[in-house]
């Protein structure tokens, strides 16, 4: 591989592709080891021959260098809390797999070896959401990676946790035999918290579509005016998510007669003589504004890609070796500040989106704002029926807990490891909550989409032939998960279904 986007790991993580590697691969991995195994001979390097962090004084004996692999991803095997599911963590092992693609490593081809073969046997590494300060790599993490490689701990199978020894013997796969320093190149490296980042980011953006399109569908069924979003207002205003925002709004509402052009209120003579307008000439902010408010989180999405593309395509290690130089390198390439500062980044504008969904949702519900609706978008008898008022609850207490867990975790660096990690990054916190508000902002988005079908049916007869294709396909999508309410129902399943619906459907207008 050597080079991998989030397109790939969208084909290998969640698409499971078979994961082939070019007949030249595992040169560079071949060079590099048998480079840092003869350079290792009479030489002090760290991770081979030292023992790690605050222990690197101590010298390993000749003896006892291959068990100090092991002691190093057994000590540290000290995750808690969830296990990463299959998606990410494949993307974890995708990542980690890549970096020693580059050739910068020296650690040996059987590494390389054994990830493809769990990756292809779909055999999933149990690895805990906690453990890692980001610092000296997500160590604890990758050490449960490390584990499972040597045959040791559990791994999932088709959904089921059993033990990895069993489910080795039953492939065929011999378990790793680690060399030189296979232990800590496992472990020294920022996988983990680019694996969880990347997968944040593909469905990230997919969640910005769906807006784009609840935003664009709220616009047509409150008749707002087009020029909120015309090429011509926000051409003037020089940023590119801004601008991508109003054109998307532009091509899915293509084809809708219920948007108002502008043109139309200058040129009625009966309102130039009303001093109080029956309707509003400018919509509500979560309504006008939506391209000045999702702009800026398509461009940090971007931006963040950029970022985890360079992680993921970098050698995250230390000490780096570099046959080419005929030296071998120390320093701090395990760091994960990156990942953490675009994840905390990327884990405030998810929560501003879903904000902006809980807002236009709120709209929706109070008739007094929107003017067109019944409260709640209650189809029934009020008072005896309820509408959307108790799952209204739902969307705006999990938009609360976006906003609560939207702390940085780039800031609150702990000192630890006998303060040798005097300064970390917390990284995979800071990825590991973005995938928590991620999570939240779906559960957000389905909500509103609801919502907005339940509005269109609501809609008069002759406006709903009026809508654009494009709400129209989406209306359908969703009515096949969830229906229109009337009588009271429950709706736990279907805000459920329809979650699963857009977060596996990827969207584009």
């Amino acid at each position: 591989m050597g080079s991998i986007s989030l397109a790939q790991i969208e084909q290998y993580a969640i698409d499971k592709k078979e994961f082939q590697l070019a007949e030249d691969a595992l040169n560079n991995v071949s060079k590099s080891f048998n480079f840092l195994t003869e350079f290792s001979k009479d030489k002090i390097i760290y991770g081979i021959n030292t023992g790690f962090g605050p222990m690197a004084q101590y010298r390993i004996d000749t003896d006892k260098l291959n068990q100090l692999q092991y002691n190093l991803i057994r000590s540290h095997s000290s995750g808690i809390g969830n296990a990463l599911d299959e998606t990410y963590a494949r993307s974890v092992m995708i990542a980690r797999l890549n970096s020693f693609l580059q050739g910068n490593s020296g650690i040996s081809v059987g590494v390389i070896q054994q990830l493809v073969l769990f990756l292809n046997n779909g055999i999933v590494p149990e690895i805990f959401e906690h453990g890692s300060v980001g610092a000296s790599g997500d160590l604890v993490q990758l050490s449960h990676l490390g584990l499972n490689l040597i045959g040791e701990g559990y791994v999932y199978e088709n959904g089921v946790r059993q033990k990895t020894a069993e489910v080795l013997a039953k492939h065929g796969i011999t378990p790793l035999k680690m060399e030189l320093r296979d232990g800590l190149g496992l472990i020294n490296g920022t996988s983990c918290m680019t694996g969880i980042a990347a997968v944040n980011l593909i469905f990230a953006q997919r969640l910005v579509q769906w807006s784009i399109a609840a935003s664009s569908m709220l616009n047509e069924i409150m008749e707002a005016f087009d020029d909120s979003f015309s090429n011509e207002l926000n051409a003037v205003k020089h940023h590119k998510g801004q601008q991508y925002v109003a054109q998307q709004m532009r091509e899915f509402l293509a084809g809708s007669e219920m948007i108002r052009n502008r043109e139309e209120l200058f040129k009625d003579d009966k309102a130039l003589q009303t001093r109080e307008f029956e309707r509003k000439i400018q919509e509500y902010y979560s309504i006008r504004c939506v391209p000045q408010i999702i702009g800026p989180i398509v461009d940090t999405i971007n931006y963040a890609q950029e970022v985890v593309e360079n992680e993921l395509n970098s050698t995250n290690d230390n000490p780096i070796v570099r046959p080419d130089e005929d030296n071998v390198f120390h320093g701090g390439n395990f760091h994960g500040d990156y990942i953490s500062l675009e994840m905390d980044k990327v884990k405030i504008v998810l929560t501003k989106l879903s904000m902006l969904m809980e807002r236009q949702l709120n709209f929706l519900m109070n008739s007094k704002l929107n003017g067109k609706f019944p409260p709640f978008l209650n189809a029934g008898t009020w008072g005896l029926n309820f509408g959307f008022q108790g799952i209204q609850f739902t969307a705006t207490s999990t938009t609360a807990e976006n906003q609560a867990l939207s702390t940085s975790m780039y800031v609150h660096s702990i000192p630890n490891n006998n303060d040798n990690q005097d300064i970390v990054s917390m990284g995979t916190n800071s990825a590991v909550l973005a995938k928590k508000v991620l999570e939240n902002s779906y559960q957000v988005m389905s909500i509103h989409i609801m919502a907005i079908c339940q509005a269109i049916d609501l809609l008069e007869t002759d406006e709903k032939e009026r809508l654009s294709p494009k709400t129209k396909e989406i209306y359908n999508q969703i009515r096949s998960k969830a229906l229109f309410i009337k009588d009271d129902v429950v709706p736990f399943e279907s805000i459920a279904e329809v979650c699963k619906l857009i977060k596996e459907t990827p969207f584009n207008i």
